[in-house]
Order: structure tokens, then C-alpha cells, then sequence
């Protein structure tokens, strides 16, 4: 094969996404095989819906599918169908674009790293900040202005007067303050918000360039917590970070604190939580994910009537994928260059 091998891969589409979009990555690799079949691929619940709604493919088509998987060397997301099997259908792939930020964990259960050793993956890292950014501001205005309540007394048709609070001169904890924080950031402090952010590697970084007032490692963790009035954990999950936030962190918080996850459900010791909110001793909690989930119907957080339980849905917007394509048209170009590509999956830390 004559000139840069990377001018003459095959990219295979395993999940949904607009055909205008895969037009723009015609055009930016034209020397490419470029393969969207949207006829075999799962259609989408939401808009930005990347898992599907599962359908049954017929013999024939999943022959094609499978000969599809065979020949690529770039897919474009983990297969939703394949995920057991993938390393045995896809042998010939070498990147691997996610269309989520927090796919460690997928890796790391399916042994992608030690089934697919020449394949890279790349996360959506920063895709989301956005709208999980705008989550937290609705979780704090609405704390602070009665939400919750609200609701409460319009279902049962309760009029009675009650006090909010304001946001200026909060103190807000985030707890990995990587590009969701930094997003988080931009919104609150115009508010008048303080905000304090735990990162892994905080050194030498000036808070005021990731829109923090304050920035420490994650051993300062227990020294912030009874300063914060709220706190947003936005740390992926891996060794480090799982069951961080337990019932001794949670007895740290004011009573009046409030908890967001935006971040991962094993972050949290799910049961501590849930006393703590039963006794009064946190104020509310406005959850995006769970230990388990789909959060089982069972879970006495569905009744508590200081949460709010959103089904893992902080992150996504319509918008979403056009944001994913930016990326991906960057990363494309990188590829082909033999440049580094951005949000590398780490498979020892797992982000």
C-alpha cells in the first residue's frame, strides 16, 4: 500500500447517529471506507441515544454485520450488540471512539486492554460539561428556592408561604474538578458562589484558569468537607474513587448541605446516604446515578421527599452528538498525522 496507512482505514458506525453527521466524516477522511448502516444499527430511545432500543437482527443481517465488524480497523463506539464478543468480531480495530466519558469500567469488566492490546480507546471526555454544569445549577437554585417543596405541595394542592434562601456567599465542593468542575465553575461563581475543587494533580495550576477560587489533592477532602454548603461529586469511578463519600464523610457535611452526584453511583455509600437524608442530617440530595441502575423500584430514595432521582440522564442533550462529532473530526485528523489523540483512556486509573 503506497503512502500513510492511516489514509486507507475502514470506520464502522456501531451505533446511532445522524446521517448529516457521518457525511462531515466523509469529508474529512474522503480516502477512507466510511461505513454507516443505520438499517442494522439499534434506532434511538432519545435524541443522543447511543445504547438503542434492542432489536432482533435477521440471519442475514447479522451475517453482514458480523463481516462489517470483521473488516474494520476504526469503530466509532463500543458495539452495543457485541459487547462480550467484540475483540473476537472486531480483531483488526485499532481505535475505538467512545461516545461516553466514563467507559473505564466497561473496559476494564469486558478486558478490552488485555483482549484488544493494539487497540486505543478514547473517551467523550468534555462532551458533557455543558449540561451536566447546567444539572448542578439546577440542583443548587433549586435547592434554594424550595423546588422540591414546590412540587410537593402543587401534587397535593397545598398553598402555603415559605422562605428560600439565595445562593451568594455559598460555598460549593467539587470533587474532581477535571472539565465538568471547570464547567461547573463557570456557571456558579457569576452567582457569587465560592467554589472549591479536589483534583488529583492540583500542583502549580492556578485555581482562577479552572474557575475555582480554591484547588486541593484529594487527601484536603475531609478538611473541606464541613465548609461546603454544597457538594458535587464528578469523579470518575476506579480504585481510588469508589466509596469515597461514606458515612463518616457524610456526618462531616452541615446539616444544611446538599448532596449532587453527577459523577458515578459507586462514589457513594448508597445506604449512608439514605440515613442521612431519613434523619434530617442533609438536607437534600439531587442524584443522576446510582449504585444500581436502572435504581431499583424497591429503593426508598424514589420516596424521600428531599431527593431528587434523575435516571441518568444529567448528561445527555439533543446537541450531544454534534459535540461528539467535534471530537471525533479532531481526533480523526490526529490519527491520520500520527499526532496524539485527545482523551486517551488510562486503563490502570481507568479515566
Amino acid at each position: 500500500m503506497d503512502g500513510n496507512p492511516r489514509d486507507h482505514e475502514t470506520l464502522l458506525f456501531t451505533s446511532w447517529i445522524e446521517s448529516e453527521l457521518v457525511e462531515r466524516v466523509r469529508a474529512s477522511v474522503p480516502s477512507w471506507t466510511v461505513i454507516h448502516e443505520p438499517d442494522l444499527l439499534r434506532p434511538p430511545r432519545y435524541p443522543a441515544d447511543h445504547g438503542g432500543h434492542p432489536v432482533q437482527r435477521g440471519d442475514a443481517q447479522e451475517a453482514r454485520w458480523q463481516a462489517l465488524l470483521a473488516s474494520a480497523t476504526v469503530l466509532f463506539d463500543f458495539d452495543p450488540t457485541h459487547r462480550e464478543d467484540l475483540p473476537e468480531l472486531a480483531p483488526n480495530v485499532r481505535w475505538i471512539q467512545a461516545t461516553s466519558a466514563g467507559i473505564g469500567q466497561l473496559v476494564r469488566r469486558m478486558r478490552y486492554a488485555e483482549r484488544m492490546p493494539g487497540t486505543v480507546f478514547t473517551t467523550a471526555s468534555g462532551v458533557h460539561a455543558r449540561p451536566l454544569a447546567e444539572f448542578v445549577l439546577m440542583a443548587i437554585t433549586g435547592h434554594a428556592r424550595g423546588l422540591l417543596r414546590m412540587a410537593r405541595d402543587q401534587r397535593e394542592g397545598r398553598w402555603e408561604r415559605f422562605a428560600g434562601t439565595d445562593l451568594e456567599g455559598r460555598t460549593l465542593l467539587v470533587v474532581g474538578h477535571g472539565r465538568i468542575g471547570t464547567e461547573v465553575g463557570r456557571v456558579v461563581r457569576p452567582l457569587g458562589v465560592k467554589v472549591l475543587g479536589i483534583r488529583r494533580t492540583p500542583d502549580g495550576l492556578d485555581p482562577r484558569t479552572v474557575h475555582a477560587d480554591e484547588l486541593h489533592g484529594p487527601e484536603a477532602l475531609s478538611a473541606l468537607l464541613p465548609r461546603a454548603d454544597f457538594l458535587v461529586l464528578a469523579a470518575p469511578h476506579s480504585d481510588e474513587t469508589e466509596g469515597m463519600i461514606g458515612a463518616e464523610e457524610l456526618a462531616a457535611l452541615k446539616e444544611s448541605a446538599v448532596l449532587v452526584n453527577i459523577g458515578r453511583g459507586a462514589l457513594v455509600d448508597e445506604r449512608a446516604l439514605i440515613d442521612v437524608l431519613r434523619s434530617g442530617r442533609l438536607a437534600s440530595a439531587w442524584l443522576d446515578v446510582f449504585e444500581t441502575e436502572p435504581l431499583p423500584v424497591d429503593s426508598p430514595l424514589w420516596d424521600l421527599p428531599n431527593v431528587l432521582v434523575s435516571p441518568h440522564s444529567a448528561s445527555t442533550s439533543d446537541r450531544e452528538n454534534a459535540r461528539i462529532m467535534d471530537l471525533f473530526c479532531d481526533n480523526l485528523a490526529r490519527w491520520q498525522d500520527g499526532r496524539s489523540l485527545l482523551n486517551v483512556l488510562d486503563t490502570e486509573r481507568l479515566y
